[in-house]
């Protein structure tokens, strides 16, 4: 029995949020959205017909709270409910909740959510299945662990190395390997905290861990008349923090034969929990060509564009369709693939201070739209990036007819891409989709362990990016000022009737110092930077937000935006963003040696060290909580711990002092 859905609440946020009420506008749904005081002024509220504002910021108060979405469903008339992914999506309790509520949950149903949503009984139930299966161990939320009897347990019935996983939920929340039994018990303690702030519940499991193998998943679908197809296959082995950042499909791994056995057992692992909807069916593959499953993602996956645009299917569309009781269309039912396509991940990270979130305002958000690009986001100019959800900023996919046209037309669009006031990691990405080995598909899961990040974000840069644009942001910066004289206007910036010193700037980028030097005689530029002296440089445009300017010969022309004392640059050669120093500092800003400053704001959930207590460098301080991740501020040199100035539940601010670790001399 088909029954038309009127009207749509999207519990969820973001990006995700504004992808499925496209998709619903187009079907003529009307759709609501819910919100937290963070993201009163995102983007997907107002893309909405309602919204419901839920009070609060963390998740828990908010987009966790299953009573408080039934209740904007009632509120505003809505008669379905699309989870999106993360949150509540695969929590078969909210499913429940809302059919008896009378409402239409857009997934599957509340069995086969529980059914996959302990692991456990999850890989057992596809053992039956004739699906391929890794050993693992399981521990209940709530249940006590002795640490010398879990080693032990692990040891007998897995063996170390060993994959510690939430077991409800995914995209590398509460996960860690670990390679000895000694540190087991932390692993699995800090995991289960993750894995309860980012899902409400703290069960964890272990499996095996296969070293370096591919990750690749198929796509299934199910309707409400008994079939369930596979949609093909995603890799998606490029992964940091076991968070997948680089996504595509098909696989460069895999040939038709290995194709039809994939799919073949995704649907098997359909089948046997009667799946409704969209999932995903993950398998770990190794260099022998052997797969194992991981798991079934019971719902919409981040990385569902590569398939959308290989196939030509919109998986939402069909989400919805199969929702009001339709069966798979034919279009479904006969996909094939056509092309390539690449989806990476941007997001407001450092990757230099190993992929530490980043908070603030994202003053210009601009991703060129090139041939077969496509951008799913939920900022835009002036959005906030708070410290209370993921800090994925957007998902940028290009379709091509090969794999190699598809990933340069993703890199293209990424250098070109005008991303200001929030660190990113969009140099990776490029120096990903640029690096040999990547490029011939040569990948798996220890890739970025392969290749130093820090160095494919440099490579993404021209060896002069950084050099050549702290002049381009010193000679703006003059070109500001001179517009904005309210005397002598007309004279020459710097002009003296007596040489003295140079013009002079100083800036901080990619934490070095940088000073700069210049005269500005007519078209002629003469001056240092970084005390090396530069060539002759001719200036064809010097303009507060455009420096055309050859350098040695070199003519590279460059656009300067700029907020406060930051500056970025962005031209040919890359972007630099370069933080201008104040020219007499505040002594009262500077801080204790030792100091260990909250790198973003966050919870301290864990103090590890004691007063007077005497560490060696990496010695874990504490641990903070930010964006649903750890993040463990560690000893930078050894010494004594001086002062720790927080406890544990304490909400921090960035740049607070959270403890002093007096150096040990000698």
């Amino acid at each position: 029995m088909v029954s038309r859905i009127n009207k749509l609440l999207v519990a969820n946020r973001g990006e995700i949020a504004s992808r499925v009420m496209r998709t619903a506008r187009e079907l003529d749904i009307g759709t609501v959205a819910v919100f937290s005081d963070a993201d009163a002024h995102a983007p997907f509220v107002a893309e909405a017909d309602q919204s419901v504002h839920l009070a609060g910021m963390a998740p828990t108060d908010t987009y966790l709270r299953a009573d408080l979405l039934l209740d904007a469903a009632r509120q505003t008339g809505a008669d379905a409910v699309h989870p999106g992914y993360g949150f509540l999506s695969e929590n078969a309790g909210f499913a429940q909740a809302c059919a008896d509520a009378g409402l239409v949950f857009v997934g599957p149903s509340p069995a086969a959510i529980e059914a996959m949503g302990s692991k456990t009984a999850a890989k057992e139930l596809m053992a039956n299945a004739g699906v391929p299966v890794l050993p693992g161990v399981v521990i209940d939320d709530g249940e006590e662990i002795n640490p010398r009897s879990l080693e032990a347990q692990v040891a007998a019935e897995i063996g170390f190395p060993v994959l510690v996983k939430a077991a409800y939920g995914g995209g590398g929340r509460g996960m860690r390997v670990v390679t000895a039994g000694a540190d087991l018990a932390d692993a699995v303690t800090s995991a289960r905290r993750e894995a309860a702030s980012a899902f409400g519940n703290a069960t964890v499991f272990l499996e095996r861990y296969v070293d370096a193998p591919r990750h690749v998943e198929v796509q299934i679908f199910g309707d409400r008349h008994g079939t369930v197809v596979g949609l093909f296959e995603r890799e998606c082995s490029i992964q940091r923090r076991y968070q997948k950042i680089i996504e595509e499909a098909p696989s460069p791994a895999v040939d038709d034969r290995l194709r039809a056995e994939l799919g073949q057992a995704a649907v098997a692992a359909g089948k046997a929990i009667g799946y409704v909807g969209a999932g995903t069916v993950e398998f770990v593959l190794d260099a022998s060509g052997q797969f194992y499953f991981l798991e079934v993602n019971t719902r919409l996956q981040v990385e569902h564009p590569v398939t959308e645009l290989v196939t030509g299917l919109d998986l939402v569309r069909l989400q919805l369709l199969v929702a009001e009781g339709a069966p798979l269309p034919s279009e479904a039912l006969d996909a094939t693939i056509t092309g390539h396509a690449v989806e990476a991940r941007l997001y407001a990270e450092d990757t230099a201070a190993g992929f530490l979130p980043a908070t603030g305002t994202l003053h210009r958000f601009g991703i060129p739209r090139l041939p077969g690009v496509r951008v799913d986001t939920g900022v835009a100019d002036g959005s906030v990036v708070s410290p209370h959800y993921d800090p994925m900023l957007a998902k940028v996919i290009a379709h091509g007819s090969t794999r190699d046209e598809a990933v340069r037309t993703l890199a293209r669009a990424l250098a070109d891409s005008r991303l200001h006031g929030v660190v990113t990691n969009r140099d990776l990405l490029v120096g990903i989709l640029r690096e040999d080995e990547f490029r011939s598909g040569a990948i798996d899961t220890g890739y970025l362990r392969r290749h130093d990040p820090a160095e494919l974000e440099r490579s993404a840069r021209d060896p002069q990016a950084v050099s050549t644009h702290a002049l381009a942001a010193a000679l703006a910066g003059q070109a500001e000022r001179r517009a904005r004289a309210r005397a002598l206007a007309t004279v020459p910036s710097g002009w003296r009737n007596v040489d003295n010193g140079p013009q002079r700037a100083a800036f901080v980028a990619d934490g070095e110092d940088i000073d700069v030097t210049y005269r500005i005689r007519g078209g002629e530029v003469t001056g240092s930077v970084a005390g090396q002296a530069l060539g002759a440089v001719h200036a064809f445009t010097l303009a507060p937000d455009r420096v055309d300017i050859a350098v040695g010969g070199t003519r590279c022309a460059m656009s300067v935006s700029r907020y406060g004392d930051e500056a970025h640059v962005d031209s040919a050669l890359g972007s630099t963003r370069l933080t201008e120093k104040a020219r007499f500092p505040d002594p009262t800003a500077v801080r204790e040696p030792g100091s260990l400053l909250a790198p973003m704001p966050g919870t301290v959930v864990r103090v590890a060290a004691k007063l007077g207590q005497e560490v060696t460098a990496g010695t874990p301080i504490l641990v903070l909580e930010a964006m649903k991740m750890e993040h463990t501020v560690a000893a930078p040199h050894d010494g004594t711990v001086a002062s720790v100035n927080v406890a544990t539940g304490q909400a921090v601010d960035v740049g607070a002092v959270l403890a002093v670790v007096e150096e040990r001399m000698g």
